[in-house]
C-alpha cells in the first residue's frame, strides 16, 4: 500500500503512472493499493475524461466535510493551549466569522486565525475581535 498525500497537486502523467501501477496482470488481482489523499480539487479533476480510467479504479471514496461551529471553537481554544495561553484570545464573534469564512476546514481556519491575530496586533488590540477576524478575511479572500 502507498499513500500519496497532496494527490491534487499530481499533473495528469503521474496520475495515469498511478492508474498504470493497478494495472497489474489486467485486474486479475492486483497487489497494489494506493490510497489518494488531497484537497476537494482531487475529487474533481479524477471526473475529468483525461482520467476517466484512474476513476474508474477507484473502490472506495471518502470526503471530510468542515468542523461544526462548536468543533472549529474547540479547534482554536486547543491550539491556543498548546501554545501556552489559557485565556480567551478570540471573540466568540471573532471564531464565528473564521468558521464560517472557512467552512470549518481546519487548513483555513489555521490561516484566517494568522492572518486575525496579525491584524489583532497590527491594531494594537489585546484580543482577536470580529473587526481583526474580517480583516483576515478581507485580505485572504475568503469572503
Amino acid at each position: 500500500m502507498v499513500v500519496i498525500d497532496e494527490a491534487h497537486l499530481l499533473d495528469n502523467a503521474q496520475m495515469e503512472a498511478i492508474r498504470m501501477l493497478t494495472n497489474h496482470d489486467m485486474d486479475s488481482g492486483s497487489p497494489f493499493a494506493a490510497l489518494l489523499v488531497g484537497q476537494p480539487t482531487l475529487r474533481h479533476r479524477l471526473k475529468l475524461g483525461v482520467l476517466a480510467a484512474l476513476d474508474q479504479r477507484i473502490a472506495v471514496r471518502y470526503a471530510l466535510g468542515g468542523m461544526a461551529p462548536a468543533d472549529t471553537a474547540d479547534y482554536i481554544t486547543h491550539h491556543l493551549k498548546i501554545a501556552g495561553r489559557s485565556d480567551p484570545l478570540f471573540s466568540g464573534d471573532a471564531v464565528s466569522l473564521i468558521h464560517n469564512a472557512a467552512r470549518g476546514h481546519p487548513r483555513a481556519v489555521n490561516n484566517l486565525a494568522v492572518h486575525a491575530l496579525t491584524a489583532a496586533f497590527a491594531a494594537k488590540s489585546a484580543i482577536v475581535d470580529e473587526k481583526a477576524a474580517r480583516i483576515a478575511v478581507t485580505e485572504s479572500g475568503h469572503d
